[in-house]
């Protein structure tokens, strides 16, 4: 049976969208996915399911937790070879600018920041948001993941998940690189 890993958007982050993670992976097995694990409270989901439409798949959850929460949820739903690839990613971009920064005597990056795409954003759009790149944050579209090398914080950046849903045109949900690291290696 496939697996997949689905990365809920903008769950328990304030006192109206609260899912727990326990009635998460309860609702998920009442709508008949396998075997459901979740990492952390920010809405990280392996789950199996005889479903091979990434694009079903993803329509099914959100229906499914939408009703059962009763406010909307979207998702990102990736295979595990796309969430191994978002995580070597953003371990590579890390790195070279980690060493650019040592290097040029610059303070090394603060964070590395991965959006999860719904969707794969049209080359233009992925190639407009590249261009807004600058001192202090780094931007490469790759596929359904968006990575964002960071000089400061990511409060304070101008190219946060909701600048990045406007110009790709595509739904998406940010996970620092920790959380995509750990994602992969555990249940990729």
């Amino acid at each position: 049976m496939p697996t997949y890993v689905a990365f809920l958007r903008a769950i328990n982050l304030g006192p109206r969208r609260r899912y727990p993670m326990d009635e998460l992976r309860a609702a998920l097995q009442a709508a008949g996915f396998a075997d459901p694990t979740t990492y952390i409270h920010t809405g990280n989901v392996l789950l199996r399911t005889p479903m091979r439409s990434v694009a079903r798949l993803t329509e099914r959850l959100e229906e499914a937790l939408s009703a059962e929460r009763g406010f909307p949820i979207e998702v990102a739903v990736l295979t595990p070879a796309e969430v191994r690839t978002a995580a070597a990613e953003g371990e590579a971009m890390l790195a070279a600018a980690t060493a650019a920064a040592a290097t040029s005597g610059a303070a090394p990056p603060a964070g590395q920041y991965v959006t999860l795409l719904r969707d794969t954003p049209a080359p233009e759009a992925a190639a407009a948001f590249e261009a807004l790149s600058g001192d202090d944050a780094r931007v490469r579209v790759s596929g359904r993941a968006v990575h964002l090398t960071l000089s400061g914080g990511y409060v304070a950046t101008r190219l946060d998940n909701a600048r990045a849903e406007r110009v790709l045109g595509v739904t998406g949900t940010s996970r620092n690189l920790t959380v995509v690291r750990r994602v992969a290696a555990d249940w990729c």
